[in-house]
């Protein structure tokens, strides 16, 4: 004979099986919300940290054209007292900050301080007898451009890298045309180029200039003095 089962026994009834099933699916969605927004939140900081590392290893400047090299007399030496080079921005929308801290006017002595300008971009030379960090330099922009400072797309910049001073009330084949730079801005010249005590740049000479802006990798340009020299020297 079958036992009768007790009137106190009951089962899961359907609607609260339903409640139970729907709280797991609740809790299950908060959780998959959480960790697809936690991906999602890591995966765009791994792309701006990806896209911040790419802008800091490209260059953000590029040559266009030759490297010049001008010469005058230091005393009744013959050197190279500066470098002239075209740029332009190699990344689109990217503007680059090329505030010089000198201009040139080709009267007195050059190049000129510019006390109200803050440079963002630094430029250093180095051959075989000396590294100088911190060269003094000056730009024009040549074609279109907005009148700022700014190197934008479109853009081009001749950049003149001062190694000494120029005399411009003095011609370029005559002797104390250039001399080493002395520091004193405020009579006119340059502080940061070869000074006493470091070699003036001559004949046969190889050098490397690198132009490193605020952001971005630097633009290094590599040539070569040739055996003789003239007043202007196409380098490429």
């Amino acid at each position: 004979m079958f036992k009768r089962g007790s009137r106190g026994e009951r089962g899961i009834t359907g609607l609260e099986t339903a409640i139970v099933l729907i709280a797991f699916v609740v809790v299950a969605s908060v959780f998959s919300f959480t960790i697809l927004s936690a991906g999602v939140f890591a995966s765009e900081a791994n792309k701006q940290t990806i896209f911040a590392g790419l802008r800091e290893t490209r260059t953000r400047i590029r040559q266009n054209g030759s490297t010049f090299a001008f010469a005058a007399r230091v005393g009744t030496t013959d050197a190279v007292y500066k470098l002239v080079f075209v740029v332009s921005n190699s990344l689109a929308g990217e503007p680059v900050d090329l505030t010089p801290p000198y201009a040139a006017d080709d009267s007195g002595i050059d190049p000129d301080f510019v006390p109200a300008n803050t440079s963002a971009t630094v430029i250093s030379y180095a051959d075989e007898n000396q590294r100088l960090p911190d060269v003094p330099w000056s730009i024009v922009f040549i074609g279109n451009h907005n009148g700022d400072s700014l190197l934008e797309d479109g853009e081009k910049a001749e950049m003149t890298i001062w190694l000494l001073d120029r005399d411009n009330s003095i011609s370029e084949t005559a002797d104390n045309s250039a001399a080493l730079m002395d520091a004193n801005t405020a009579n006119g010249g340059g502080a940061g180029g070869i000074s006493a005590g470091g070699t003036v740049i001559g004949k046969s000479t190889r050098f490397v200039v690198e132009v490193a802006p605020q952001i971005g990798a630097a633009l290094t340009i590599q040539r070569g003095i040739p055996p003789g020299l003239r007043p202007v020297m196409n380098l490429n």
